[in-house]
């Protein structure tokens, strides 16, 4: 599903500052992988790089097979839009429209017909445990229920892979739970996602962990077993 080999992102010329060196990985279809280091460790960099917002500077990063540095902007803005969800910290949601408006608004970019947007929208709500809030607009939600209006969007298209930066890093203790609970029955119903985060409590909950320091990978669960 996504594949990184010997990947570099470096800033400036004279030197060069790597925010990535050489790192290089795979998630497999059905994963549910944490991405965790300290500030300042590469995370958000490596974020950017998997869901083509940046490019590598060097190395190979693939998605579904297609390698984004043999694509042009256009080209890797249709890949994004296809099969890239992203959630974020802080949600991003349109305050004036509905969470069903919210959700729909994931389709935008997909072809499909309003109706058919709602359609899916109010599926992928429900999917989420949102339902009954679909007609609320995002003042009258709480934060766990906002975040869940964000994973929805990032899932009603269906992408190959979900990137969550962080998501649970604006609610407290009770609803951050319920967002790490729903990630794993998303896992379990066979989505695909990488969790970026600094929380070592939250990784741990998770079946792998890719630990980061200083722009490199120094650990992998995953790999660690596989040597047993």
């Amino acid at each position: 599903m996504l594949e990184l080999r010997e990947v570099s992102k470096t800033y400036g010329t004279e030197p060069p500052v790597y925010a990535l060196r050489k790192v290089s990985f795979a998630v497999n279809a059905g994963e549910l992988v944490a991405i965790v280091g300290p500030s300042g460790s590469g995370k958000t960099t490596l974020l950017h790089v998997i869901g083509t917002l940046e490019r590598p500077s060097e190395g190979v990063v693939a998605i579904t097979g297609v390698d984004v540095a043999e694509r042009s902007d256009r080209a890797l803005a249709q890949l994004r839009a296809r099969s890239v969800g992203f959630v974020f910290q802080q949600f991003f949601l349109a305050e004036h429209s509905t969470a069903l408006e919210n959700v729909a608004d994931g389709l935008l970019y997909a072809g499909a017909d309003v109706s058919e947007r709602r359609e899916r929208a109010a599926e992928t709500l429900a999917l989420v445990g949102l339902a009954d809030r679909a007609r609320f607009r995002p003042s009258r939600l709480s934060g766990g229920e906002r975040q869940r209006v964000a994973i929805a969007r990032a899932l009603v298209g269906g992408p190959a892979i979900v990137l969550a930066d962080e998501p649970t890093g604006n609610l407290d203790s009770a609803a951050g739970a319920a967002i790490v609970a729903l990630l794993q029955e998303l896992h379990a119903q066979g989505a695909t996602i990488v969790v970026i985060t600094h929380d070592r409590e939250l990784a741990e909950r998770l079946p792998r962990q890719v630990q980061m320091l200083d722009g490199r990978i120094v650990a992998d669960t995953e790999a660690e077993t596989a040597d047993v």
